[in-house]
């Protein structure tokens, strides 16, 4: 009997391994069809077709689609084959660039701007001395310029006022204006890259901090896009602010665009930026958008988590655009998140929000100036065409109005 203890010992812990690892292997099965909270960049993105996770969702139809609200949310929980109880939705048509960008230069002209028109009134005086040049830098400064972009422009005025010898109204207006769009800079690239590479959509990421309007501007841009018969799709990355894929969705149901999302609270990012990537190749879209969650500028472990959505991304296809969404409100606090940003994910863009009411205008210069970054989108409203390509000379000549 002793001979056969050793033996029995063995089998029984042996048993006992076994019967603990089981748990732990059923749950690793069940849990593998979802997303956990947190994902490494190396690991292999799944795609949960049943079962939960990361949802692509069926191109919106004009009939079958639920009716959406306007608070960001989208009534029902599906859409059944069965047609009967939904509301019938006609898709959006937006509205051709001329008239949204004409619409939103009247816009800017009626802004309570104080850049323009507080140079005017300066350089129309009767007397041109030291105490106005003073009064001229105080201005551009208020107006966000930032300082070296200002005493640039003082400098020129000053020499072209001196070999000028007039100051009547229609000269200063139009020395101003010249001198305006060079700091602007009419030559920079402000197209997007939204066209196909070969057998790959373009990739256009849009980033920001919490509300400067990120989501909002997926959607208005998305509608543009539309307009210019590109076929889209959109990513809903940001996965932690509440609602803010359903909103994506909704703007997406307008315009007759599908949205990739997660249906877990908190899924990790990456793999719903990837998976969005994923969905755009498979069914040959142009253009595939990516809304991330909103962050604060010096938050380490968000910016490096940003850099991580870039990172997956790049593991299917190439980001086009790095759009960086800026509040044109905050003014050089806008300055400070755009640097941070570029570090993390080198911006191809800018799009500056509320443009209208108190935005003094300057920072457009000051941010193009401090970064070489062309501001290529502006929003001067709520509506869902208030959205236009930015225009060096059409901006200015908005301002000096």
């Amino acid at each position: 009997m002793n001979d056969f203890l050793p033996i029995i010992l063995s089998i029984l812990a042996a048993l006992v391994v076994v019967g603990g690892l089981v748990p732990v292997l059923l749950k690793g099965r069940r849990s593998g069809s979802k997303y956990p909270g947190t994902r490494d960049a190396n690991d292999p993105v799944q795609s949960t077709a049943a079962g939960g996770g990361t949802l692509v969702e069926d191109r919106p139809d004009a009939v079958k689609a639920p009716a959406p609200t306007f608070d960001g949310t989208v009534d029902g929980a599906g859409v059944p084959d069965d047609t009967a109880g939904l509301e019938t939705i006609a898709i959006d048509t937006p509205a051709p660039v001329e008239g949204r960008l004409t619409r939103l230069r009247a816009r800017l002209v009626k802004s309570n701007n104080i850049l323009g028109k507080g140079l005017l009134a300066l350089l129309s005086g009767d007397k041109i001395d030291e105490n106005v040049w003073d009064e001229v830098e105080e201005t551009l400064l208020l107006a966000d310029l930032g300082t070296e972009p200002t005493m640039q422009l003082v400098d020129a005025l000053r020499e072209r006022v001196k070999v000028l010898g007039t100051r009547s109204p229609e000269d200063v207006r139009t020395m101003l204006r010249e001198e305006l769009i060079k700091l602007v800079d009419p030559g920079m690239d402000r197209s997007l890259n939204v066209d196909r590479k070969g057998d790959r959509p373009a990739v256009v990421l849009v980033v920001g901090v919490n509300g400067v309007g990120k989501t909002t501007t997926v959607g208005k841009l998305a509608r543009v896009l539309v307009a210019e018969d590109k076929d889209v799709l959109l990513g809903a990355a940001d996965t932690f602010r509440a609602a803010a894929a359903e909103q994506l969705a909704t703007w997406g149901q307008r315009v007759g665009v599908p949205t990739v999302k997660s249906d877990i609270d908190g899924a990790d990012p990456a793999s719903v930026a990837y998976e969005a990537v994923k969905a755009g190749i498979d069914q040959e879209v142009d253009v595939v958008m990516v809304d991330t969650a909103g962050r604060l500028q010096n938050k380490t472990g968000l910016m490096d988590e940003l850099g991580k959505v870039k990172r997956v991304i790049e593991k299917l296809a190439e980001v086009d655009e790095v759009l960086l969404v800026l509040d044109a409100t905050t003014g050089q606090n806008g300055l400070n998140q755009a640097r941070v940003f570029a570090e993390v994910v080198n911006i191809s863009g800018i799009v500056l929000t509320k443009l209208d009411g108190t935005a003094k205008g300057g920072i457009v210069v000051a941010i193009q100036k401090s970064l070489g970054v062309p501001v290529k989108l502006i929003g001067l409203g709520e509506g869902p065409d208030d959205l236009a390509p930015f225009e060096a000379e059409g901006f200015v000549d908005a301002l000096l109005n």
